[in-house]
């Protein structure tokens, strides 16, 4: 039986086998992979989130004036207050940010949860032992109005496109160059300038006492 030259190759030569460079391997990998869109319920909580810790802040900074000039309380109740005010601002914040980042929905859930009872016991609070109110709206309608907010954002959190959205992991993220890096010149005359803008603006502003058009340094300078 006659043997080919085609077949004696076939038996001894080695096999041929394709590898792909690091760099096409990266590029394929790179091109099936798919941009993760974010649901509207994601988007809503955290919306929700932020707006609520604004909307906080502002009245911390009221009810501090009003309670400064017309309560007057005590050094320890403001400082309570502050503390408990700012650290509900930050959750608020933190949670919504790590929703929107896919990082866990926990600590948003905990929030809305904390808000809840908080709203529940300042109604029985307010049954109890009734004070003036601000406005002419009855205590149920602010409970009402207080619970919006949280049981909106354990609604939405809920869904199920919010639980896909988190069980999907954090989003990957991006590595840019660093732009102060890239322009450092511009940065710096930048900084200049607003340096400048500002040491030219705290020394010509009169000053409450002051003459007419006299700059600030000249009544400082004066004995």
């Amino acid at each position: 039986m006659a043997i080919s030259v085609l077949d004696v190759r076939e038996t001894f030569a080695p096999a041929r086998v394709r590898v792909l460079p690091v760099e096409a391997a990266t590029t394929t990998a790179a091109t099936v992979t798919v941009t993760r869109r974010m649901p509207v319920t994601i988007a809503s909580a955290g919306l929700i989130g932020v707006l609520e810790a604004v909307a906080l802040l502002a009245v911390a900074l009221w009810g501090l004036d009003y309670a400064l000039t017309t309560l007057r309380p005590s050094g320890w109740l403001v400082a309570a207050g502050l503390t408990f005010l700012a650290g509900w601002i930050v959750l608020g914040a933190g949670s919504a940010a790590a929703l929107i980042d896919g990082a866990g929905r926990r600590l948003l859930m905990g929030v809305a949860c904390a808000e809840i009872a908080l709203v529940s016991m300042s109604m029985i609070v307010a049954t109890l032992l009734p004070f003036p109110l601000p406005t002419d709206i009855p205590v149920p309608a602010w409970g009402v109005l207080g619970l919006v907010v949280p049981v909106a954002k354990l609604l939405l959190v809920g869904a199920p496109s919010a639980r896909g959205w988190i069980a999907a992991g954090p989003r990957t993220r991006v590595r840019r160059p660093d732009p102060v890096q890239a322009h450092r010149m511009l940065a710096t005359v930048t900084l200049g300038i607003i340096g400048l803008s500002l040491g030219a603006v705290a020394m010509l502003t009169p000053v409450d006492g002051a003459g007419v058009n006299e700059p600030a340094s000249v009544v400082y300078s004066q004995p």
